[in-house]
């Protein structure tokens, strides 16, 4: 199939291990070798804890379920993969003319961009699987045959998830692409839907409270019924798996390739006419000259990097959202009692504002230092970086810019959200004055951390910029670390605050971060001097 030649291709051309094979410069291999352990220590700890909640599930007497609830895992999560990416991938890809010109069918086109993605996501549904298998074999014993059945259709429980998310995407891109201001629709669109997605949590608890279901253990088997009794396809996967049923596992197979190649038909009916409205310029807008700004040469680095920002949605909601999280949760907390949120967001727990009120800045901080621009920055200027270096421009002035941009959009942010729940926990002015300190230098440690990643782990050669944004090195390196590290601090803010006060937890936090961030922007500056 023309589809696979292509697919093919597409994976050689980002696959690290043949970038390994064909490069010369052993530095680079070295960086690569520590990549992949680095990468596989996260695969190990993701699936030691998989393994750990399968033996939970089988503790509590519902390992009869461990098959339903390790495909629910794995369907939730590449339908939101897939969603995140559908932009990137299937639409206003960069060689998307190039790869129009060859001698293959739109649908042909379609099917290996989406393919690609399913091999990308392959890892996580191995890691889902084989931990749900292994906790599964402790408990139920079942025979051999179960666990390779259960292996190779749990290969294809991604199929309709992503096909209905590439179909969302579809949707979305195809309406903004009607409008004059594409990308900002787009990016609105796929924001209230990330949002949607985020609120489900709060949703599903509100009709368990009323009394629709329940999340004791006792009709915890009635919850699973019912979703496989909605969702068709997952009940002929546990027919297949648990019960080695024949037809179900016929329909199953049946039913999610047919999904496959109806949505992908489909789509490849329109997939010309979306990607020629999202990719043409403006050619019809009324432009007015007005009076040029001078600006330094760091703040004209930012201001490019502002409108990359809103030009892409992707890279929009990977870095933004943490942003739009930190104004929603102000408004909430404006409106209603500070008490109730946290009751509504720790489940009932015994947590008071007053306790919470040490923590405000690490929790503002959850929000809006989770990413950094800088980590990606550096690396989307692609093969554009020649241009940048053949112009007169000193490296200490490119990075300047690009850590001015990330502070532009992390400090307003942080010092808001500081004062705003600050107050609403109940804190007095000097401790209003120490948190929006604390964010400030939160945001300088946030800038330096994270161009230290974006330049120790750049990458200037890829196809996709989700490469960068979503799959980078540098954004895992920065953001994986840093959230644990923010929850821990978080618990030791609280501790701290209870016995020496809420100013001594602050300025505690303030010391923690002011010390790597300077010692990370002394690392860049000498990074710059060496590369001027």
């Amino acid at each position: 199939m023309k589809s696979n030649v292509l697919l093919r291709n597409l994976l050689l051309s980002s696959s690290s291990l043949n970038i390994w094979r064909h490069e010369t410069d052993k530095k680079k291999k070295g960086k690569m070798v520590g990549q992949a352990i680095g990468l596989g220590l996260l695969y190990v700890l993701l699936m030691g804890f998989l393994v750990l909640m399968a033996v939970g599930y089988g503790l509590l007497g519902i390992e009869k379920h461990i098959p339903v609830l390790g495909g629910i895992a794995v369907i939730a999560i590449e339908f939101i993969f897939t969603f995140l990416k559908t932009n990137g991938y299937l639409f206003a890809f960069r060689d998307y003319d190039m790869l129009m010109s060859l001698p293959f069918s739109t649908k042909q086109i379609v099917s290996s961009k989406f393919l690609y993605m399913y091999v990308k996501n392959l890892p996580w549904v191995v890691i889902i699987t084989l931990a749900m298998e292994i906790g599964y074999g402790i408990f139920a014993k079942p025979a051999f045959i179960v666990y390779i059945v259960w292996f190779v259709l749990a290969m294809l429980l991604p199929l309709i998830p992503m096909v209905v998310a590439s179909v969302l995407g579809a949707l979305i891109a195809g309406i903004s692409s009607e409008f004059k201001y594409k990308k900002m629709i787009q990016t609105f669109l796929t924001i209230i839907f990330v949002l949607f997605c985020f609120s489900l949590r709060f949703i599903i608890e509100a009709i368990f409270k009323n009394g629709n279901a329940e999340t004791t253990l006792e009709n915890i088997a009635d919850v699973l019924d019912g979703v496989t009794a909605w969702y068709f396809p997952l009940a002929w996967f546990e027919g297949a798996v648990c019960n080695l049923n024949l037809v179900d596992l016929l329909l199953y197979v049946l039913v999610s390739v047919a999904v496959f190649e109806v949505a992908f038909t489909s789509i490849s009916v329109f997939y010309k006419g979306i990607n020629g409205r999202l990719m043409t310029g403006g050619a019809h807008t009324k432009t007015d000259m007005k009076k040029s700004k001078q600006r330094s040469v760091a703040q004209t680095i930012a201001f490019k990097e502002w409108k990359r920002f809103l030009s892409s949605t992707n890279y929009f909601v990977n870095n933004g959202l943490g942003m739009i999280l930190t104004v929603i949760f102000c408004i909430a907390v404006l409106f209603l009692d500070m008490d109730k949120v946290i009751a509504a967001i720790t489940q009932g727990a015994p947590v008071t504002k007053e306790m919470l009120l040490p923590a405000v800045p690490m929790i503002v901080f959850f929000f809006v230092g989770m990413t950094s621009t800088c980590t990606v920055s550096p690396s989307l200027e692609g093969n554009q970086m020649w241009l940048i270096e053949s112009l007169p421009l000193t490296k200490k002035a490119f990075y300047n810019g690009k850590m001015l941009f990330n502070l532009y959009t992390t400090v307003p942010f942080a010092v808001l959200g500081n004062v705003v729940i600050g107050i609403a926990c109940g804190g007095t002015f000097v401790q209003l004055l120490l948190f929006a300190l604390c964010g400030i230098i939160q945001s300088l440690y946030n800038t330096t951390w994270g161009l230290v990643c974006g330049i120790r782990h750049i990458k200037l050669e890829w196809e996709n910029e989700m490469e960068v944004i979503k799959q980078g090195s540098a954004v895992a390196i920065y953001m994986l670390p840093n959230m644990f590290i923010t929850m821990g601090l978080c618990v030791l803010s609280v501790v701290l605050g209870l016995r020496a006060g809420t100013e001594a937890a602050t300025l505690a936090c303030c010391a923690l971060y002011a010390v790597p961030a300077l010692l990370c922007w002394l690392w860049v500056r000498k990074e710059y001097q060496h590369r001027k």
